[in-house]
C-alpha cells in the first residue's frame, strides 16, 4: 500500500505522537477493505502508541475510526482510504489524535472547544480533489477538539451508493445533521464562523477597535500580497483585509507561468504568499468581505471601509486588489444545477462521473484541459465552443483530437442547461 519512501516519512511524523490511540476498522469482503486493512496495519507498525483492531461494527464498510486509549470521546471516522490528496489529512488526523498540537490560531481552537450543540458532519470527497483537503482537515480537527462534533470523511468513489442517493455531483460536499451545509473549499475559520452565531458581532467589535492604518489593502490574492509587502517595507502600518487570503489562486491546481517558479500548485503558492506577507508584520484580517468604501471627508482625512460583519476599518490610503472569480456560463439552468450535474473542477468532481457521458463548455485552455482530464475517467466527452475554432494552445488541441472518446462541436452557443 505505502511504499518504503512514504513509510519512512510517516514513521518520522508519528514520532511526534504523545498519547496512545487505536484505529478501529469496520470491514467487508471487498478489495477496498483489504487495502484498508493493509494500510492500517502498516500505520500501526510504525508507532508503539498506535494499535489497530478489525472488530468495528459501523454500517459504513469499509471504514475506520480513531479512538483514544484514555477513553476521552472522539468521533472521527474515515469511510475512505485517505491517500492521494488526502494523505496529508490522514497524517494530521493521526498526529492530532495523538496529542500533537495543531497549527491553528489559539482563538480558533478556543472557539471550536466552546461550540454548543451537537454537530454531525458528513463530508464527501474524492482523492483527486485539490479543494477537499482543507475541508476534511478542518472538520477532522473540530472532531478531535470538541467531543460534541462528529465527522465522517467519505470517499465518493468508494461509497457510490450514497453519492447517487444524495445526488452528489460535486465535491467537497458537506452535510450537517443530515441536511445540506455547503460545498467547495472552506477552511476551519470559515466553518466555525458559520456555526458560531456570535462571531459576526465579535468580528465587528474587533475591527472597530483597531487603530487607523497608513495603508489598508482590500484583497488577498497575489496583487494584494505584493502591495502589502512593498508598503510594509517602507516602515508604515499596513493592514490587509480579505474574504479569503490567496483568493482564486487557492483553487488553481497547477501554476507554471509564475516567473522563477517552474511549477507549483495553488494552495502551496497561497501559503507562500501568506508567509511572505506575515514576515513583514502586515496585519492580516481574513474572512472579511468588504461592502462599502467611504471617501475621506476632507483632503488628508481617513478613508473608511465597511465590511459584511458590520465592522469598519480606517486608513489614510486604501488599495483595492479585489481580483477575479471563475467565469460562469450565465445561462438559465446553470445556478439550479450547480453541484447537481454542473461542476467546475474536473480534478475534484471527475471521479463522480466515471462511466458517464459529459459535456465541457469552452474551447480555451481550461476547457480543453478539462476535457482531456475527463476523457480518462468518463465514457465520452463532448466539448462545446461557440467560436469557429478552439482557442486553446495548439499542443492541447492536438492532444484532445487524438482521444477516441471525445467529440468537438464548434459554432455551438450554449443557451440553456436542462
Amino acid at each position: 500500500m505505502l511504499d518504503d519512501t512514504l513509510l519512512a516519512q510517516l514513521k518520522a511524523y508519528l514520532e511526534r505522537v504523545a498519547q496512545p490511540f487505536t484505529l478501529v476498522a469496520s470491514l467487508d469482503d471487498s478489495a477496498s477493505a483489504a487495502q484498508m486493512r493493509t494500510l492500517l496495519e502498516q500505520i500501526a507498525g510504525l508507532s508503539d502508541k498506535i494499535a489497530v483492531r478489525f472488530d468495528g461494527s459501523d454500517a459504513r464498510r469499509p471504514s475506520f475510526a480513531l479512538e483514544r486509549a484514555s477513553g476521552q470521546a472522539l468521533h472521527l471516522r474515515f469511510a475512505a482510504i485517505p491517500l492521494g490528496h488526502e494523505f496529508t489529512s490522514l497524517v494530521l488526523a493521526l498526529l492530532w489524535t495523538g496529542g500533537h498540537p495543531p497549527k491553528v490560531e489559539p482563538e480558533t481552537i478556543e472557539t471550536i472547544r466552546a461550540l454548543g450543540g451537537d454537530y454531525r458532519f458528513e463530508v464527501y470527497m474524492s482523492l483527486s480533489c485539490h479543494n477537499c483537503p482543507d475541508v476534511v482537515q478542518a472538520l477532522s480537527l473540530m472532531a478531535v477538539l470538541n467531543p460534541r462534533v462528529q465527522t465522517v470523511v467519505i470517499d465518493g468513489a468508494l461509497h457510490q451508493g450514497e453519492v447517487e442517493s444524495r445526488q452528489i455531483m460535486a465535491v467537497p460536499a458537506i452535510y450537517l445533521n443530515g441536511e445540506w451545509f455547503g460545498s467547495g473549499r472552506m477552511d476551519v475559520a470559515e466553518i466555525v464562523a458559520r456555526l458560531d452565531t456570535g462571531s459576526a458581532e465579535r468580528d465587528a467589535a474587533k475591527l472597530n477597535a483597531k487603530e487607523p492604518y497608513d495603508v489598508l489593502i482590500v484583497g488577498g490574492g497575489p496583487a494584494g500580497a505584493a502591495a502589502a509587502v512593498y508598503a510594509a517595507r517602507k516602515g508604515i502600518r499596513v493592514g490587509l483585509a480579505a474574504e479569503r487570503f490567496g483568493g482564486q489562486v487557492n483553487d488553481t491546481l497547477a501554476i507554471e507561468n509564475y516567473i522563477s517558479v517552474l511549477e507549483t500548485d495553488g494552495p502551496k503558492f497561497g501559503m507562500a504568499l501568506e508567509a511572505h506577507v506575515r514576515q513583514y508584520g502586515v496585519e492580516l484580517l481574513n474572512q472579511q468581505r468588504a461592502e462599502k468604501l467611504i471617501p475621506a471627508k476632507q483632503e488628508g482625512g481617513m478613508i473608511t471601509v465597511e465590511f459584511a460583519s458590520g465592522g469598519r476599518l480606517q486608513a489614510r490610503s486604501v488599495i483595492l486588489s479585489t481580483g477575479a472569480r471563475w467565469r460562469t456560463v450565465n445561462v438559465p439552468g446553470e445556478a439550479e444545477y450547480r453541484n447537481k450535474g454542473v461542476a467546475y473542477c474536473p480534478h475534484c468532481d471527475g471521479p463522480l462521473f466515471k462511466g458517464k457521458r459529459v459535456s465541457v463548455i469552452g474551447g480555451g485552455n481550461s476547457g480543453v484541459e478539462a476535457a482531456i482530464d475527463l476523457a480518462g475517467l468518463v465514457a465520452h466527452v463532448t466539448l462545446l465552443e461557440f467560436a469557429p475554432e478552439l482557442r486553446a494552445d495548439a499542443v492541447l488541441v492536438s492532444k484532445l483530437r487524438s482521444l477516441p472518446n471525445v467529440t468537438i462541436h464548434t459554432n455551438a452557443q450554449t443557451t440553456e442547461i436542462t
